[in-house]
């Protein structure tokens, strides 16, 4: 004969779904999510067929310096460097970047409108990203990401930033998109640097790095985040830059010893 289940036993087995739950999260924020990252520092990078059919013969097709630099390796930081750690005691990459404020916010969903300056650049990809993972959605990044993005740009599904989403939602046992009661993701920039710009001036690979916080049912957690994106100047306007998938960027607590030995500097 099988007990009747009390309140006691009720309360018990939720407290240890939920903690279970907590584990899981922490866990995959705080190592698997960086590990996927970190394992794709060191393959070779994916590059994007700037020939592949339905592109159109109006795609801008990267040089050979623009690929150059987009592929161009960054520092490989071992996975618990993107873990909550102390501030870095002395010494930085450089002063902090003064980024550009946007002149588009109202009726946009992404602000824009940034300078064509290697700092307008950072600046935008700082808004996009900060717009689109609000939330922890891969198709709402998804969409971000293409709405800023040229013909012939990279699939937002080849990103690092699109990786971490779908590993953690499916790591997690959530659904692959929309919205998750108790569940609240946000990304906030706090440091980045401009990887390189080509001669034109038009072509600049930009980075940026922030804190991937997430809550759910109660617990939080939050590890260091980077993203690499090569942007290009179009019409007045930043965007993904069609061409190659710019290399990895390095993940790593915000300000940490870390951070700054992979060249990442304060923004403002």
């Amino acid at each position: 004969m099988v007990e009747p289940e009390t309140e006691p036993r009720r309360r018990t087995r939720a407290q240890v779904a939920l903690l279970g739950i907590a584990t899981l999260v922490v866990g995959l924020v705080g190592t698997l999510v960086i590990v996927l990252l970190a394992d794709r520092a060191t393959r070779d990078e994916r590059t994007h067929d700037e020939t592949a059919p339905g592109t159109g013969p109006h795609v801008e097709v990267a040089t050979s310096e623009e690929r150059a630099l987009a592929q161009r390796r960054m520092v490989v930081l071992p996975p618990q460097a993107a873990q909550p750690q102390p501030l870095a005691a002395t010494g930085t990459a450089g002063p902090a970047l003064s980024l550009p404020e946007p002149t588009r916010v109202d009726g946009t969903w992404i602000p824009g409108g940034f300078p064509g300056t290697p700092e307008g650049a950072l600046a935008q990809l700082a808004a996009l990203n900060e717009t689109a993972l609000a939330g922890g959605d891969p198709a709402v990044y998804g969409r971000a990401y293409r709405a800023l993005s040229q013909d012939g740009a990279p699939p937002p599904e080849s990103t690092g930033l699109h990786s971490v989403l779908t590993s953690f939602r499916s790591t997690a046992g959530l659904p692959a998109g929309g919205p998750v009661s108790g569940l609240r993701v946000t990304y906030q920039i706090t440091h980045g640097q401009v990887k390189g710009t080509a001669s034109d001036g038009r072509y600049v690979v930009v980075c940026v790095l922030g804190q991937l916080a997430v809550e759910y049912q109660g617990r939080n957690s939050s590890v260091g985040v980077g993203d690499c994106q090569a942007m290009r100047r179009v019409d007045g306007r930043w965007r993904i830059a069609a061409g190659v998938l710019a290399a990895p960027a390095p993940s790593a607590w915000p300000g940490s010893a870390d951070a700054v030995r992979a060249g990442y500097r304060e923004v403002r």
